[in-house]
């Protein structure tokens, strides 16, 4: 059974620091390209940050220089440091796994979620 359970979250300061974590299990962690993704009340889904199978990493502009995104394959976790946070990153923060297999078979596995809330 796959499971990515999300925890860390919760209400920060503007210009604090959080980290949320992801634990995964069921599936081969280490194949799996991870994401963070986060949903603000009222906006669609976006994309935060991710890390590749080879430790590659990229990240939305607006957070880049502030969130780092990271793994241990060991432990089957993948976490998000977030410093410097700003009211308009509140949001739900959720962990996703995907797997590409060429030519056209995808695997895409998400959490259900985190909540993260800055404000004074």
């Amino acid at each position: 059974q796959v499971q990515l359970v999300e925890s860390g979250g919760g209400l920060v300061q503007p210009g604090g620091s959080l980290s949320i974590s992801c634990a995964a299990s069921g599936f081969t962690f280490s194949r799996y390209d991870m994401r963070w993704y986060r949903q603000a009340p009222g906006k669609e889904r976006e994309f935060v940050a991710a890390i590749s199978t080879g430790g590659i990493t990229n990240y939305k502009d607006s957070v880049k220089g502030r969130f780092t995104i990271s793994r241990d394959n060991a432990k089957n976790m993948v976490y998000l440091q977030m410093n410097s946070l700003k009211p308009e990153d509140t949001a739900v923060y959720y962990c996703n796994a995907y797997l590409f297999v060429w030519p056209k078979i995808s695997y895409d596995y998400w959490g259900q979620g985190t909540q993260v809330t800055v404000s004074s």
